[in-house]
């Protein structure tokens, strides 16, 4: 799927975090208890061949400014071939619990700085940029859906202007509703349960395949 010695590194907010064990570098506790870490044992199972080095460097509570603030150190410097991006839920969260999100606008442009930041340092740099979702239950009302829908939008043009994967998650957990109500998948509207994180995985891998 990638090259051999390839440097993955899932970043994002509280969804790629996890639980993530921030102090220890080894990787059953690094990657968190999600999707991270459901795709770290997929990848490094069914390519045990290749020598893949794989980080979660997920933060409860950012938002794309806070990535911003943090890019050098938990992305830049772990020089990644591969990053996978999911972020968008708090700037919309911390707008409506305390006055502190991130506009569209600015969401819009601190995303491309943050790739084009990254592409700067590695030209060759493959990108999987996630849609940010939000699911009806728990924390979650109705007037989320139309601020969402602007970042979801924002995200998939970016992904188109960048030709790069988009991983439409909202989609994903829409179809899973059918088959199972809101807070089966995502508890709280916005944290996936263990049967959100693997169909979020499944998701992955099949954008980028």
């Amino acid at each position: 799927m990638f090259k051999k010695d390839s440097t993955i590194l899932f970043q994002g907010d509280s969804i790629t975090d996890c639980h993530r064990n921030k102090e220890n570098p080894a990787h059953n506790e690094q990657l968190g208890m999600g999707y991270a870490n459901l795709l770290a044992g997929e990848l490094l199972a069914s390519e045990s061949d290749k020598e893949y080095k794989i980080f979660n460097r997920g933060v409860s509570g950012h938002r794309i400014v806070d990535l911003y603030a943090r890019w050098k150190r938990d992305c830049l410097n772990l020089k990644p071939d591969v990053l996978s991006l999911l972020i968008g839920i708090n700037d919309i969260w911390h707008e409506f619990s305390s006055q502190n999100g991130v506009d569209a606008k600015r969401f819009d442009q601190f995303y491309r700085m943050l790739l084009d930041w990254t592409k700067e340092e590695n030209p060759d740099i493959k990108l999987i940029l996630c849609e940010p979702f939000a699911l009806p239950c728990g924390h979650i009302t109705n007037e989320w859906f139309e601020v969402l829908d602007e970042r979801r939008a924002i995200v998939k043009q970016i992904a188109e202007d960048y030709q790069t994967v988009f991983v439409p998650f909202q989609s994903v957990f829409d179809e899973a509703m059918k088959k199972a109500p809101a807070d089966h998948w995502a508890p709280d509207g916005v944290h996936p349960s263990i049967a959100g994180h693997k169909i979020m995985a499944e998701a992955w891998l099949k954008a980028l395949n």
